[in-house]
């Protein structure tokens, strides 16, 4: 049986891929010559008709058209990729917080660990959801504000979660909870440790569409394999029995820890590692927006799982380790304590490893992150934004851990109720006639308390009005939540009324 020639199939490869279309032959007649060939395989483009890839001449076989766009990414890929948004997710800090919590729950830990997965982990799955509706780009989703405001807001969380704040303290937490036991805290061990660390975050940083394969396939299983051992430890193995009840969880334990997985504050890195993920699925080839959306939900719903089985399992950990964490301030200790006492002078080891791994997959996703989007805003490339952020980071992080929060609690306590109010909006948008009349006024009252809360956790707290105080909710960090609300009703009747606006004025708005 006679074939095309290469050339010719070639040609018919190039026509193909500059529609965008695949198209490969299995040739048609025996003795078809070259310009038959070729004229029948337009015709197949033409008609978005596709033959069995071969490139043989033969009987015409009829298969489906091959659109790039509509790759698919198979079950391991999949996986894959909800290991990696499951280990950009879970940094120092969701590691050391739930055995505090959970010591302190004590006989409440069910109803304490239920409210805390509510918002540690819901409130980020809901903004993933939220960004992978818009394509991953927060910028796509700060849209209704107009194009200036929604860029500033846009560059201040990328710069509090980025370069100023969280990454720099992904490498000192890192340091003090996993490394300093071992070599001392001191600003030497410090600065090589800073080094040692940034370099490994850069050299798995450069290169985005490798994150998968390198996180997802390669750290995530390693990092899973330590978190499984000291999970099943803390539940096979408990230290003790179960504490008695704290004081702040006796009343209403499930409201307590619902506050207390809100002060978790991942939803602003979820806010960011939304382009992460998109950026990921596509670099496999899916173009398809309706796919990248489906792919990116599915990811967070697996780092959901993954984070609510580390958090349950270290909220008992932490419950039954009354005995040996007497004295405990926080989380790490307790961890610390725990490990000393089950796996001995390997504890500490197993400890490093957790904590170090999961800071480093935090500030890749981040330092990524902020090379995306930075990149498409100015005209600089991502390599340069990366390389600059991530030495700047590295600078910044050897001014110690408590300086670091010092400054970015309150930064990072006014942002948070802006990146919970976007979000809940964009997830409901298709409820406004018009977005701008919904967004503008209800995001406005929302910056007014979000800039009260900041100042309110500064030494400067005194400047902040008594009235924000007395609103319902402040004296769980939530003053903002009634304010916003009355404005939310208030922004839907006047939308309501107003009816259904110009396009063109929407157009117009949002310039």
């Amino acid at each position: 049986m006679r074939q095309c020639d290469s050339t010719t199939r070639q040609s018919v490869r190039d026509i193909a891929s500059n529609g965008d279309i695949f198209v490969t032959l299995t040739g048609f007649a025996p003795a078809a010559k070259s310009v038959v060939c070729l004229t029948k395989a337009l015709l197949i483009l033409l008609s978005n008709v596709s033959p069995d890839p071969s490139g043989n001449l033969g009987v015409l076989n009829y298969l489906p058209v091959v659109f790039p766009f509509m790759n698919r990414l198979k079950g391991l890929d999949l996986l894959a990729l909800g290991f990696m948004t499951f280990a950009l997710f879970l940094g120092a800090g969701n590691i050391i917080f739930p055995p505090s919590a959970g010591l302190a729950a004590g006989e409440n830990l069910l109803p304490a660990a239920l409210g805390f997965l509510l918002t540690g982990v819901g409130l980020p799955l809901l903004t993933v959801v939220a960004l992978a509706r818009v394509g991953g780009g927060m910028d796509t989703l700060t849209l209704p504000l107009g194009k200036v405001a929604g860029a500033i807001l846009a560059v201040a969380v990328y710069l509090a979660i980025g370069p100023l704040f969280a990454t720099p303290r992904t490498a000192v937490a890192s340091f003090e909870i996993g490394i300093a036991p071992f070599t001392g805290n001191n600003p030497l061990a410090l600065a090589l440790y800073t080094v040692c660390y940034f370099g490994i975050v850069l050299f798995l940083s450069l290169n985005p569409g490798r994150l998968v394969d390198r996180v997802g396939k390669l750290i995530t299983p390693v990092l899973l394999t330590g978190l499984l051992v000291l999970g099943f430890a803390g539940v096979l193995s408990p230290a003790g029995d179960i504490a008695p009840v704290s004081e702040e969880y006796r009343s209403a334990p499930m409201v307590q820890g619902f506050l207390q997985g809100y002060l978790t504050m991942d939803a602003l890195g979820a806010l960011v590692f939304g382009i992460v993920i998109a950026t990921a699925i596509r670099d496999r080839g899916v173009t398809d927006s309706s796919l990248v959306t489906r792919y990116s939900i599915i990811a967070g719903i697996i780092a959901a799982v993954g984070l609510s089985l580390v958090y349950l399992s270290l909220f008992y950990l932490g419950a039954t380790s009354v005995e040996i964490a007497s004295g405990a301030a926080n989380g790490g200790q307790i961890l610390a304590k725990y490990v000393g006492h089950t796996f001995g002078e390997a504890g500490s080891l197993l400890l490093a490893i957790v904590i170090v791994l999961a800071c480093i997959t935090t500030a890749v996703g981040l330092l990524s992150a902020c090379g995306e989007f930075f990149s498409k805003l100015f005209p600089v490339s991502y390599r340069a934004v990366v390389i600059g952020f991530g030495l700047f980071s590295m600078a910044v992080a050897n001014q110690g851990l408590t300086q670091l929060i010092s400054v970015s609690v309150p930064v990072l306590v006014g942002l948070y109720p802006l990146a919970i109010v976007l979000v809940a909006l964009s997830l409901f948008n298709r409820l406004w006639l018009s977005q701008s009349r919904i967004f503008v006024p209800v995001m406005a009252v929302t910056l007014v308390f979000g800039v009260a809360d900041g100042i309110g956790a500064t030494p400067w707290k005194q400047v902040v009005p008594e009235v924000f105080g007395k609103l319902p909710f402040a004296d769980m960090s939530l003053g903002w939540l009634t304010p916003v609300l009355v404005t939310l009703i208030l922004a839907v009747i006047v939308d309501s009324m107003l009816g259904t606006p110009d396009k063109q004025g929407q157009l117009e708005a949002a310039k």
